[in-house]
């Protein structure tokens, strides 16, 4: 255990988030409790980062507890008050780890890849895309799914003739903006596309938007463009596409929102029916309910050839401590909450989150949220797959690439030779 402490600045490694098929574990599909956990006096904690949903949590460790006896400790930590990650290391040194821990991406798995049970012969495994993989095992439970990508305004598309599920590639959305954008006055518009590239809001660009890039048109587990640019091999036809995508974005936002606004500007002109379309994820549904058109994601055609999805991932996953005496009590509590009614009401009804789960039919009641839950059930997603570039990388080095098209003062053409040399740079 020793060696773990060792682990906290260990390098980035690859992984995958896509699913495997895998033996079946012991659970049951109609009631929460399990041949483990039927008897009295087992206790397990389960730490996540959420605190805006720990009374919804614990309200439902409490219908678990007295369904099974298993006494079910909630520990919510996030915020700017208290850190995840910093606190699951005060706990590991203090001899006090929970039996359930949050983790939130490759960095937080390399913390605690030597505590992390293998999880492939779990049930629920086979009916998710979104399981946490190393090297084709297991370790974490997805807790959610969100999805990012242009959201539509249904009424105003419908008025300007345009159908959105048309929107597979580059030129059928060159040809929607040029139609929406000669209607604007009659359509009330201020813009046809809700876009921010200034800083503060790098993540819009240098996160979400650098991973059509990355993972557009490819197979949830195929990292070959990630591998190629982390090696500082740029396909100078990809990056060129893709540029042509970012330029077409830019010309059609409003200048003001695209250089200088933030979040509020760029959301609120998309909420008040000013934009035809917003460059988000599903989150901004607690932003739009007061809206009164309907919404819904139209497929990421940045590319020349058709794609039919938009992004989609989780954003944590659960992993079982498997130093823990409870073991199979941790495990059976995940599966509660895939197979059982209790637990699907609390991850979509009490939590409101877009459930990973393909068995779930229960929908969240946010427009945006359920139009991600219709392509992940429809399999049409793709990987979110720029977090195997640094946060540093991104934010310090892309986001300002991206402003500077933004604002311009570099042109496309510049725009491609500094995306190239950041990669082949970065890679030394």
């Amino acid at each position: 255990m020793k060696k773990l402490l060792t682990i906290f600045t260990a390098a980035i490694m690859t992984v995958s988030l896509a699913a495997c098929s895998t033996d079946t574990a012991t659970t049951t599909d109609d009631a929460m409790a399990t041949e483990t956990t039927e008897s009295t006096g087992v206790e397990i904690t389960i730490a996540q980062g959420k605190p805006e949903i720990d009374a919804q949590l614990k309200a439902y460790a409490t219908k678990y507890e007295e369904e099974t006896g298993v006494k079910v400790n909630v520990i919510s930590c996030g915020g700017d008050s208290c850190q995840l990650g910093q606190q699951l290391k005060s706990d590991y040194q203090a001899g006090v780890m929970p039996d359930i821990f949050q983790i939130q991406g490759v960095e937080d798995f390399n913390d605690w890849k030597e505590l992390t049970a293998d999880l492939s012969s779990e049930k629920w495994v086979d009916d998710t895309d979104f399981s946490f993989k190393e090297d084709g095992t297991v370790y974490g439970f997805p807790t959610a799914i969100e999805g990012w990508g242009l959201a539509y305004n249904a009424d105003i598309l419908e008025a300007a003739g345009v159908d959105p599920t048309t929107l597979t590639n580059y030129d059928a959305y060159m040809a929607a903006f040029e139609t929406i954008d000669s209607q604007k006055e009659e359509l009330g518009l201020d813009s046809v596309v809700s876009m921010a590239a200034g800083q503060g809001m790098y993540w819009v660009t240098a996160d979400h938007d650098f991973n059509a890039l990355l993972a557009n048109g490819l197979d949830r587990d195929d990292l070959s463009v990630v591998n190629d640019l982390l090696a500082g091999e740029v396909d100078q036809t990809r990056l060129t596409e893709y540029a042509n995508w970012v330029e077409l974005l830019y010309d059609y936002s409003d200048n003001t929102v695209l250089t200088t606004g933030d979040y509020d500007s760029q959301v609120g002109a998309f909420a008040d029916g000013k934009a035809a379309f917003c460059h988000q994820g599903n989150w901004i549904d607690g932003n739009l309910t007061e809206a009164t058109f309907d919404m819904a994601f139209a497929p990421y055609g940045s590319m020349t050839s058709d794609t039919e999805g938009i992004f989609v991932s989780t954003p944590a996953w659960y992993c079982v401590n498997k130093e823990s005496e409870n073991v199979q009590a941790a495990k059976d509590f995940l599966n509660s909450l895939v197979y059982t009614d209790e637990g699907n009401s609390y991850m979509v009804n009490e939590a409101g989150s877009i459930p990973a789960f393909k068995n779930i039919t229960l929908k969240p009641s946010g427009k945006l949220s359920s139009s991600v839950m219709d392509y992940s059930t429809a399999e049409k997603t793709y990987s979110w797959n720029q977090y195997y570039f640094t946060s540093s990388f991104r934010t310090d080095t892309l986001g300002p690439i991206f402003n500077a098209l933004a604002t311009d003062t570099i042109d496309e053409t510049t725009f491609i030779t500094m995306m190239t040399e950041a990669f082949e740079d970065n890679a030394k």
